[in-house]
């Protein structure tokens, strides 16, 4: 899953964009009103979160231009903590959840997984591949018996991904999109090294290729 975070304090922008790359996400900061709408417009996010008082150009502003285009990425605004017109403001641009600044880093992860969850095909609050559990804390998959199976960053972000779209052909360059921050590696062939590895992880047949068009993912059953 790939978010924009929109936030003119340098310090906390970093802070946000370290923690949730330390909880599986591809991140791409912007500092001002102008870089974020761009981003915003042109990459596709799985969510933003947007500070309204960026310099450049307001939050309020980016988030009506983006749903005047038809961009219907979900959107948490930042406020500040007494800021309940600009809240109802928000809501009524097109924002889909708020929070009030300070907050607690935890309220906002949760808030996010609600959004991207709300978002996505599969809406389960718990993704299941067979018998086995994905903890998406500890970016693992957990065994019926306990056990946990290690998952690299990248295998993590792709299966999460795979998961919530089970059945969608899924192109390369979708993947990327969605696995990748900005700046990362979006080579096709190491795209097609996790894929092998997810095979190898969870078995041949979970990941089908269609040639020219990409992957769909099929999630296997547990067995009665």
């Amino acid at each position: 899953m790939r978010l924009l975070i929109a936030e003119d304090d340098t310090a906390l922008g970093e802070q946000l964009r370290q923690r949730l790359v330390a909880e599986g996400y591809a991140v791409d900061l912007a500092a001002n009103g102008i870089d974020a709408g761009h981003l915003g417009a042109t990459e596709p996010y799985d969510a933003v979160v947007l500070d309204l008082g960026l310099p450049g150009r307001a939050g309020l502003d980016l988030l009506r231009d983006w749903r005047t285009a038809a961009n219907h990425v979900p959107v948490l605004i930042l406020t500040a903590r007494d800021g309940w017109s600009e809240r109802v403001a928000g809501l009524q641009a097109g924002a889909d959840d708020y929070l009030g600044k300070p907050f607690h880093v935890e309220e906002l992860l949760a808030r996010i997984q609600a959004l991207l969850r709300r978002a996505a095909p599969v809406r389960s609050p718990e993704l299941r591949v067979g018998t086995a559990r994905l903890d998406e804390g500890r970016q693992c998959l957990i065994e019926a018996d306990g056990s946990s199976r290690a998952l690299t960053a990248t295998e993590f972000r792709m299966l999460r991904y795979f998961l919530r779209h089970p059945g969608e052909v899924i192109s390369k360059t979708r993947l990327a999109e969605h696995v990748y921050d900005y700046d990362g590696d979006r080579d096709s062939n190491v795209i097609e090294v996790y894929i092998r590895r997810l095979r190898v992880l969870l078995g041949q047949d979970c990941i089908e290729t269609r040639r020219g068009q990409g992957y769909i993912f099929h999630p296997p059953v547990a067995a009665p």
